[in-house]
């Protein structure tokens, strides 16, 4: 995997893989751990203080040498402190979710900070860019977690996007292998986002339940819920039939929300509970058959990688 494109140069990494940066998941160990193998690894502040927060940056900068940034949901009632951890490290690499990016943007860049917006669609692709990202995430439906109420696939999307757009895609959804990863860079994308397989690996902080189920699930066992609430691909279990049988009954906006609750997410990942808790993840679950190290999974896709454009170019 031998590649030197906007993003690897973007981000000062090997790779053009970036690890999500996932609730109750993604903590300093595992996105040090990705920074190290060439990737470009996210501390998920999603689930995390700003107290917290600034505790997991510390320790990522003692654990590697290497760029890594921080997701951060714009939907966070304590955004504004959380900023300020991140200007306050001197972090200079922010991938942005649930919400518009132009309202923090200028005090992001007046910090040297580069900015990546997770978009479902091209006008939110279109409105990142003319408020001064540096690239976008691509997400489809595929992915785990919360998606676009317009459910578009990866395959749709991603091109879709190189088109309309200036500035660099970076494909998640569905890509668990090194032939994802192919398939993404085909379509026009410069680099992946990773999520479920990351997930998965030692050095993640979720509970061992959470990872032994990845490990068991096939392609079938993720189903969509709340989509009237902000649409959620997580792991089949009772919470979600109790959803499902919800919706079907026409439970309102309110109604569902107070189902979800404050803590299904940290019930599911962090706590291990399967019935009542939110296992987030992606379709692309039934390609992972282990949990193994980060430095493991890297030497997996750059080989998979390897052999999918040798094939292809034999091929044609």
């Amino acid at each position: 995997m031998n590649i030197n494109n906007r993003i690897t140069q973007l981000f000062k990494i090997r790779y053009p893989i970036v690890q999500a940066g996932m609730v109750w998941v993604s903590g300093w160990k595992l996105a040090s751990a990705v920074s190290n193998n060439g990737g470009l690894g996210l501390i998920g502040a999603g689930s995390m203080k700003a107290e917290l927060l600034h505790e997991h940056i510390i320790k990522c900068k003692e654990a590697t040498q290497n760029p890594f940034g921080v997701n951060l949901p714009l939907l966070r009632k304590d955004i504004d402190n959380l900023i300020d951890i991140i200007v306050q490290e001197n972090i200079k690499i922010i991938f942005t979710s649930a919400g518009h990016p132009g309202k923090y943007i200028s005090r992001l860049k007046e910090n040297g900070i580069i900015v990546v917006h997770v978009v479902p669609n091209i006008k939110y692709g279109l409105k990142a860019q003319s408020v001064g990202c540096d690239a976008v995430v691509g997400e489809g439906v595929e992915a785990g977690g919360h998606n676009g109420v317009d459910e578009l696939t990866t395959l749709t999307l991603i091109p879709a996007l190189v088109d309309a757009l200036d500035i660099p895609v970076i494909a998640a959804g569905g890509i668990a292998d090194g032939r994802g990863i192919a398939a993404a860079l085909a379509l026009g994308a410069e680099g992946v986002q990773i999520g479920t397989v990351f997930a998965a690996t030692v050095e993640s902080s979720a509970h061992e339940n959470y990872k032994k189920k990845i490990v068991e699930c096939s392609g079938i066992d993720t189903t969509l819920i709340f989509k009237k609430i902000g649409l959620v691909r997580l792991i089949k279990n009772e919470f979600a039939n109790q959803v499902k049988a919800a919706e079907t009954a026409g439970a309102t906006e309110q109604e569902l929300a107070d189902l979800l609750g404050n803590k299904r997410e940290q019930l599911g990942i962090f706590a291990g509970d399967f019935q009542n808790g939110m296992m987030e993840a992606g379709q692309a679950i039934g390609l992972v058959d282990k949990i193994i190290s980060v430095e493991a999974v890297f030497q997996k896709l750059i080989l998979e990688f390897d052999k999918c454009i040798s094939k292809i170019s034999v091929t044609i």
